[in-house]
């Protein structure tokens, strides 16, 4: 394991060779010596050292004072402290809670070797953990929703992304397909090397072999050098055919191949070439119904739908109509000093509309509200949508029974959209509705709302990141 030292020890010990051989530490690492005397903390703060290792044998209080000063100033090397056999229990305690490990000296070379290998592939270990985290979390933090239709499809993608296997992602335009496949992507292992997307309506259908695949040099008249395709430049990564149904029959008998074993041939060259990389296809119309057709290759269909994630319709989830109009709207503002809200009537208009056009239309809607709206709320009249396309399901049924669940509709909406806006402060959240803080507190146990609820943002982990690290 690879690594860089900084060893400290005291003024005739620094430019010991002697020492240095018997560490040992010089034959597998990069090393660097200092006395305590030179060591200067400011350049040692900019340094990028893996593990510091002290020489505290005759200068004890002196490396423990160092090291307290490195975890004040979070530092992040390793660190190692060699203690004299005859240290007292009290140094020994105090090296446990400023050092990652010590030593007592004199010891021998292995027993060295063995703890600083040991410091530095925990640090290693665990800067990959926090790397994937973070890897985690950015790519699951456009997906925003509570509704359980969304959430279930969420879950599924830790899965997805721990497989090699082809992904076939459905659902109506605009409901998120390309982010799904960013997810996938970035949560998987593959994620340090790039994610190449193909529209297949965007690229002439007598191009796209040479898009995808490329050429070798004198290919065609014009071919002067050779040309890499998307399959190469996807190499170790993923390469996401968007709208796979557009390709004709000649091209998905040549994707074919490529799923099957991972090669093709560059036009004009007289070889197979292998390329290392997962495919995630995406389409919104039935695919079956294609297959069942004869306008999409059955044996192609069955290589890509090894894994399947489905998106739902917005209006299928309208419970997280007013979060994602509200995560538009926050993104939107910002940066900046002015901040915007829906009004109750605003927010009732977007989650009563059909969304032939999904999240993307929303997106969409909340930008040219939040251009014309003015003042600091965004009203019914700022949102470019008919008033109804669709009859709630609370407006069916006996007119009694209709009028019953309309008001119990608007009560939870309306009492949620309160905690949301003051962040779980139900004192608050009461007054500006015009009620005693227990009759509040009471429509909030009775629809069964949490007082801390509040919307999931970009950057930061929703409820659907929750759910996920809690399995």
């Amino acid at each position: 394991m690879s690594g860089r030292l900084l060893i400290i020890g005291h003024k005739g010990w620094a430019g010991d060779s002697a020492v240095g051989r018997l560490l040992g530490l010089e034959q597998d690492w990069s090393v660097e010596r200092s006395s305590w005397e030179r060591l200067g903390l400011d350049a040692l703060q900019r340094s990028t050292f893996d593990l510091v290792v002290a020489m505290a044998v005759s200068e004890t209080e002196r490396a423990l004072r160092f090291f307290r000063w490195l975890r004040a100033h979070a530092v992040t090397y390793g660190t190692l402290a060699v203690l004299p056999a005859e240290a007292d229990e009290e140094t020994l305690l105090l090296s446990l809670d400023a050092v990652d490990d010590f030593v007592l000296w004199p010891t021998n070379q292995k027993e060295l070797r063995y703890r600083v290998a040991r410091i530095l592939e925990i640090r290693e270990n665990s800067k990959r953990n926090l790397d994937e985290q973070l890897s985690a979390e950015l790519g699951m933090a456009q997906l925003v929703g509570n509704d359980p239709a969304f959430v279930q499809v969420v879950r599924r993608i830790p899965a997805l992304a721990r497989s090699e296997a082809p992904v076939l992602i459905t659902g109506e335009t605009g409901t998120g397909k390309e982010i799904c496949t960013q997810a996938i992507h970035h949560v998987s292992r593959r994620r340090d090397y790039p994610l190449i997307p193909v529209d297949c309506t965007g690229v002439p259908q007598q191009l796209f072999e040479n898009e995808v695949f490329g050429h070798a040099q004198g290919a065609f008249t014009d071919a002067r050098r050779e040309q890499k395709g998307l399959a190469a430049m996807a190499a170790g990564g993923t390469l996401f055919l968007d709208e796979i149904d557009a390709l004709d029959l000649g091209v998905q008998a040549k994707l074919l191949r490529f799923l099957q074993d991972g090669t093709y041939k560059p036009l004009g060259a007289d070889r197979f070439v292998r390329s290392d990389v997962r495919v995630i296809a995406a389409t919104n119309r039935n695919i079956e119904a294609l297959v069942a057709k004869g306008e999409f290759r059955s044996d192609l269909y069955y290589r890509l739908n090894v894994l399947r994630l489905d998106l739902p319709p917005l209006r299928k989830r309208r419970g997280d109509i007013p979060l994602l109009a509200r995560h538009f709207l926050s993104s939107l503002c910002h940066p900046g000093p002015v901040r915007k809200s829906f009004s109750a009537a605003a927010l009732q208009k977007l989650i009563y509309y059909d969304w032939p056009g999904n999240v993307r239309e929303l997106f969409n809607v909340v930008q040219h509200a939040l251009v014309f709206a003015e003042g600091s709320q965004v009203l019914p009249c700022h949102i470019p949508v008919p008033v109804s396309l669709v009859v709630p399901e609370e407006l069916s049924g006996p007119f009694r029974e209709a009028r019953a669940r309309t008001i119990e509709a608007f009560e939870r909406r309306y009492v949620e959209e309160m905690i949301q806006k003051h962040k779980g402060n139900v004192t608050q959240a009461a007054r500006e509705a015009g009620k005693e803080r227990r009759s509040f507190g009471r429509m909030i146990k009775k629809y069964g709302l949490s007082r801390a609820k509040s919307d999931p943002v970009a950057g930061s982990p929703g409820p659907h990141l929750k759910a996920l690290k809690s399995k």
